[in-house]
C-alpha cells in the first residue's frame, strides 16, 4: 500500500506538470482529486490493510492528497493569472463587447449587372454566356464586319493572334446562338469585353450586355417597347427616350438611344452638358446579312438587337463621373453601394 501511495503521488505530479490549459487542469482534477478519483479510491482501500498499519498509511495517504490539492491550486492560479495578465498586458479590456467583422457585399458593377439581367429575364429573355477569348469570325465577320472594314477601327482590339482576340463586345453571342438554334429567340449575353482605351469614361476591360430578339414580324416598335420598359425599371423613373439615327454594321436601321438626364430630369445640367439627354445604349434591327450568315431566311424572320455598358448604366444611376473609381478598390467608395 505504501508503494501505491508513492507511485500515485509521483504519477499525479508528472501529469500536473504537463497541464497547459484550464481544460486539461479540470480533467486532471476529475481523474485524481474528484469524488471518484484515484486518491479517493486509495483512501477507500485503507479499510483492507492490517489494523496496526492503518494509522501510518492513513497519515501518509492524507498528506499525499493534501499536497496534490495544494499543487493543483497553485497550478490553477498560475494558469488563470497568465491568461488574464497576457490579455491585460496587450491593452485589451475584457469587459468590452466583441468587434463584429465587416460584412462583405457585391461590387457595384456586379449589382447593376444582376439588376439588368433580372429585368430582362422578367421580360422573357434567357441568359447566355460566351468566351472572353474570341475568334475573329464571331467577333467581326459573322456580324457583317469583314476584314478591312472601317468599323473595326472603332473597337481598338487586343489581338492574341491574327484570328484570335479578346472580344470587343458581347455581340458574338448573336452569331453563336443563332447558328445553333431556331427562332423564336429572346437572349441577353452579359460579360466582360476588352478594348484598348483608357480615360475617365473608358477602361481596357468593362462589362456589357448584348440583347437580341428574333421572331416573325418583329418591328422597331417592339424594340422601343422593350427598351422603354427596361429604362423605367432600371432608373425607377418614367424617363423619356430619344432614338437618334446611327450606324452599326450588324443592324439596319440603327440608333443611339438617349434617356432624359437622370440628374436634372431633362432640364439641362453640367452632367448632360445642358442638353437634357444622356446616351445610354446602341440598338437597331438585325441586318439581313447577319441572318444570311447564320442560315436564317431574312424574308421569314426579323429581329432587333441592343448593347449597353454596365459601367455606363451604373455611372448614370449613381451619379459617378469617373469610371476608374470602380477598379481602384477603395473601400470608402465601394462600401457606399
Amino acid at each position: 500500500m505504501e508503494q501505491e501511495i508513492v507511485a500515485l503521488q509521483s504519477t499525479a505530479k508528472e501529469m500536473l506538470a504537463a497541464v497547459e490549459d484550464t481544460t486539461q487542469l479540470e480533467e486532471f482534477r476529475i481523474r485524481f482529486l474528484g469524488r471518484k478519483g484515484q486518491f479517493g479510491a486509495l483512501m477507500k482501500g485503507l479499510g483492507k490493510v492490517a489494523k496496526e498499519d492503518k494509522p501510518r498509511l492513513g497519515q501518509m495517504a492524507n498528506a499525499a492528497k493534501k499536497e496534490m490539492e495544494k499543487l493543483f491550486s497553485e497550478k490553477k492560479q498560475a494558469l488563470t493569472s497568465f491568461t488574464a495578465g497576457s490579455v491585460s498586458g496587450a491593452g485589451i479590456d475584457l469587459t468590452l463587447p466583441g468587434r463584429r467583422p465587416e460584412k462583405g457585399q457585391l461590387h457595384p458593377v456586379t449589382q447593376i449587372m444582376n439588376e439588368v439581367c433580372s429585368i430582362f429575364e422578367n421580360l422573357g429573355f434567357s441568359v447566355a454566356e460566351g468566351p472572353d477569348v474570341e475568334h475573329d469570325h464571331y467577333n467581326f465577320e459573322a456580324l457583317n464586319i469583314p476584314a478591312h472594314h472601317p468599323a473595326r477601327d472603332m473597337h481598338d482590339t487586343f489581338y492574341v493572334s491574327d484570328s484570335i482576340l479578346l472580344r470587343t463586345h458581347t455581340s458574338p453571342m448573336q452569331a453563336r446562338i443563332m447558328e445553333t438554334r431556331e427562332p423564336p429567340l429572346r437572349v441577353i449575353a452579359p460579360g466582360k469585353v476588352y478594348r484598348c482605351d483608357s480615360d475617365i469614361t473608358h477602361t481596357p476591360m468593362f462589362h456589357q450586355v448584348e440583347g437580341f430578339l428574333v421572331d416573325r414580324d418583329v418591328s422597331f416598335a417592339d424594340l422601343k417597347g422593350v427598351l422603354t420598359v427596361f429604362t423605367r425599371k432600371m432608373f425607377k423613373k418614367d424617363l423619356a427616350l430619344r432614338f437618334r439615327p446611327s450606324f452599326f454594321p450588324f443592324t439596319e436601321p440603327s440608333a443611339e438611344v438617349d434617356i432624359a438626364c437622370v440628374i436634372c430630369d431633362g432640364k439641362g445640367c453640367r452632367v448632360c452638358k445642358k442638353t437634357g439627354w444622356l446616351e445610354i445604349l446602341g440598338a437597331g434591327m438585325i441586318d439581313p446579312e447577319v441572318f444570311k450568315m447564320v442560315g436564317y431566311n431574312p424574308e421569314k424572320y426579323s429581329g432587333f438587337a441592343f448593347g449597353l455598358g454596365i459601367e455606363r448604366i451604373a455611372m448614370l444611376k449613381y451619379g459617378i463621373d469617373d469610371i476608374r473609381l470602380y477598379y481602384e478598390n477603395d473601400l470608402r467608395f465601394l462600401s457606399q453601394f
